[in-house]
């Protein structure tokens, strides 16, 4: 049976969700990747090989939407495992002065940053605990460790996804799953940092963003880590970034 792993949060073939899409289909994996836009998470899923990738169109912050996910990844098709491997990548940023924040946006960032993360893991634990094995890894940033002017919002979001992934790290890795949290302290050598700060690689110059694919290697280590050295949280940063 091929094993089957769930992608959260993918956007472009250039983003880090779709690195880790490619990563996982090299290492054997049927790809279940969902977002939020159906082009991009077709072209995802197109672009890892016939068969080797299904296109699930979801908003992660509705119950209904992210179960409907789950039902996929619990009967991924003939041939298929149910998934081994949940990954929770969705999140948004933006720099918003606390003057400025409004409930509605607080919410917002909590939604997709936290509570999101809240609804996808509930369906991986109930999906990975009767098979007493599995991986589920979240997406963390500096902001999950520390806030910044301007990052009320998105910090207090990534800080709850956290606490959530060492929660569940302390209830289920007694039971056989794996929980992991990836700490990005950087800027990403994405579509979305180079769409919205065209000149910022060549300012950071070479190795000075973190490498999309660098970084889903590192996933995949954590995926095949053995269960008596497992990793809770690892931080990445580019050699140069100060921390």
């Amino acid at each position: 049976m091929q094993p089957t792993a769930v992608i959260v949060g993918v956007g472009s073939e250039e983003g880090l969700g779709g690195a880790l899409a490619r990563r996982f289909a090299k290492g054997g994996f049927h790809v279940i990747v969902a977002g939020r836009t159906v082009e991009k998470i077709e072209s995802v899923a197109k672009s890892l090989g016939e068969g080797n990738g299904t296109a699930v169109q979801v908003d992660v912050t509705q119950p209904e939407e992210v179960r409907r996910l789950f039902q996929t990844a619990s009967a991924p098709g003939a041939g298929r495992a149910p998934a081994s491997a949940v990954i929770f990548n969705a999140g948004n940023n933006q720099h918003i002065p606390f003057r400025e924040l409004t409930s509605a946006q607080v919410e917002e960032f909590w939604r997709v940053g936290c509570f999101a993360g809240f609804l996808v893991a509930q369906e991986a634990v109930n999906l990975l605990l009767p098979q007493g094995k599995g991986s589920l890894i979240f997406t963390g940033a500096s902001a999950s460790l520390r806030g910044r002017p301007g990052y009320a919002h998105f910090s207090a979001a990534k800080a709850g996804l956290r606490m959530l992934s060492q929660s569940l790290a302390r209830e289920f890795g007694p039971q056989g799953l794996h929980v992991a949290h990836v700490l990005i302290d950087g800027g990403i050598n994405g579509n979305r940092l180079k769409s919205a700060m065209p000149d910022v690689v060549d300012k950071r110059g070479v190795n000075g963003l973190l490498d999309i694919d660098a970084i889903a290697e590192t996933y995949w280590h954590l995926h095949q880590q053995h269960p008596s050295a497992w990793t809770q949280e690892i931080d990445l940063r580019p050699f140069k970034e100060s921390f």
